[in-house]
């Protein structure tokens, strides 16, 4: 079970597949123009991703290596084409919002990617659960890229009016330089997040006395290791 969780923490933060491995920027930029576009393509690359993963790792041992790459983008076109037909069926607005970018989905390199490198390769189960892992990091992503362009460039998120009267809308965050300024924005936070995070003080349990000191963890004997030939003692 840790290991299902770990799946599904690596989709979402270590792994996300926009913040971090910057896949998929071709529906990233185009459809994040409102939060409602960018939830309506995320879940439908989830949906595609676990029916995908799952198929693909059932039938990973029958299918010959030399034809994979086919095999596997068969099989995503044929739920693509289910959900294109779903989606015209019960939510036309929102097909006719991300147009093009439904059958776009076959290709795309998150999907793809995961087929490849994980599902081929693994059980059924863990596969599943990589790729809602992975969806759900695509979603969130899409989310917050477009929410903060809807918020700026139309006063609103959800269609719901969420800043003042007077407040008057940047339009250039709904068109194409928002949706790469917005994505700069947000990786530049997530990456400092990141850093700080991950930054670790360097404690040297030193009391003074260096000429005495045998310490291989201390900061200024390590220095010192460095400038002194072997042999020849440094003059401090």
């Amino acid at each position: 079970m840790s290991k299902l969780i770990e799946r599904l923490k690596n989709g979402i933060i270590k792994e996300n597949p926009i913040f971090v491995q910057v896949l998929a920027m071709c529906p990233t930029l185009a459809v994040t123009t409102s939060a409602e576009n960018a939830v309506g393509m995320g879940i439908a690359s989830t949906v595609v991703l676990i029916f995908s993963n799952m198929i693909i790792s059932a039938i990973r041992k029958i299918v010959p290596d030399k034809i994979r790459i086919p095999a596997y983008i068969v099989v995503i076109a044929s739920f693509v084409t289910i959900l294109e037909m779903l989606m015209q069926g019960y939510v036309p607005s929102l097909y006719k919002s991300l147009g093009i970018f439904i059958p776009l989905i076959v290709v795309n390199c998150v999907i793809l990617g995961r087929a490849e490198a994980y599902a081929s390769k693994n059980p059924v189960l863990p596969s599943i659960f990589d790729a809602i892992g992975m969806g759900l990091g695509f979603t969130v992503a899409l989310f917050l890229i477009g929410s903060f362009r809807e918020v700026l460039g139309a006063g609103t998120i959800l269609g719901i009016q969420v800043m003042p009267a007077a407040y008057k809308p940047a339009s250039i965050m709904i068109l194409a330089p928002g949706a790469f300024f917005t994505l700069g924005i947000l990786m530049t936070i997530l990456n400092a997040i990141s850093l700080r995070k991950n930054k670790k003080p360097i404690k040297d349990n030193c009391g003074g006395g260096c000429s005495g000191c045998s310490s291989t963890t201390c900061s200024v004997n390590s220095k010192n290791s460095d400038l002194e030939p072997k042999g020849i003692e440094l003059k401090k």
